[in-house]
């Protein structure tokens, strides 16, 4: 029996696990019962996952730099019960591909994680729960975060130095856009209209649109402030390269 707790609590699916050790599912249900009653999270990984932090567990750091751009845009951590925090992200609903990814860098980043989603107005928030988010999410405090400090620690900032475009695409991704910028101007006497493409961050906090304008440095892409909360990229060729970079939103 102890065995197959052990399996269980690493995430091994229930099927699995009777399998493996030669019982009916349902007592494998029974157990899981039992070991919660002892006291003990039933089924969960947070607390047999190790940590990159605390444990020197390996961690996917291209997965990890594009997961920190999405919980610096649109992400928290909260803490529930026996000092597990759970993260959330949240994203518009209609952008399908990037919700199935940010599941996949969920579990990635976190493996054997058990993600789950619950819909609100016009958006999802897909949550996976681990006791170390904390440890990889040093940023978490009271408050918003553009009312508090943000700053990276020096291996976060190693982490983003040797993968920026993913650090990128999380944070354009989440709080940012591409439009289609248009403008006239008189050329010879006669009103000219012209339309291209830029790409804008906006983000409330200095911190963050200035890790932003880090990043972008990073990868030789010219940007400018063009107001107060926003960031634009809007040469020809910056925007290009971004496109190449992070992709489009979808």
């Amino acid at each position: 029996m102890d065995s197959a707790l052990r399996d269980s609590d690493a995430g091994l699916p229930d099927a699995l696990n009777a399998a493996r050790h030669g019982v009916a599912i349902k007592t494998i249900r029974r157990w899981r019962r039992d070991y919660q009653r002892r006291g003990l999270p039933r089924g969960q990984t947070h607390c047999a996952v190790p940590c990159p932090r605390c444990d020197g567990a390996p961690l996917d750091e291209r997965s990890y730099s594009e997961l920190l751009g999405w919980y610096l845009g649109d992400g928290h951590l909260s803490r529930g019960r026996r000092g597990v925090y759970n993260l959330h992200i949240c994203n518009d609903t209609r952008y399908e591909e990037n919700n199935e990814r940010i599941l996949s860098l969920m579990t990635r980043v976190k493996p054997g994680g058990r993600p789950h989603v619950r819909r609100s107005t016009g958006c999802l928030i897909l949550t996976v729960s681990w006791k170390h988010w904390r440890c990889l999410f040093p940023q978490h405090g009271p408050g918003h975060k553009h009312t508090r400090s943000i700053v990276l620690q020096p291996w976060q900032r190693a982490i983003v130095e040797a993968h920026p475009a993913p650090f990128l695409r999380g944070l354009f991704h989440s709080d940012g856009c591409r439009v289609l910028n248009r403008v006239r101007r008189p050329v010879a006497g006669v009103m000219k209209y012209y339309a291209y493409p830029r790409w804008q961050f906006t983000n409330y906090s200095v911190d963050i649109r200035e890790l932003c304008c880090w990043a972008l440095d990073l990868v030789d892409v010219p940007w400018r402030q063009s107001n107060v909360h926003h960031i634009s990229v809007s040469t020809r060729a910056g925007v290009a390269r971004l496109d190449e970079l992070i992709g489009l939103k979808r």
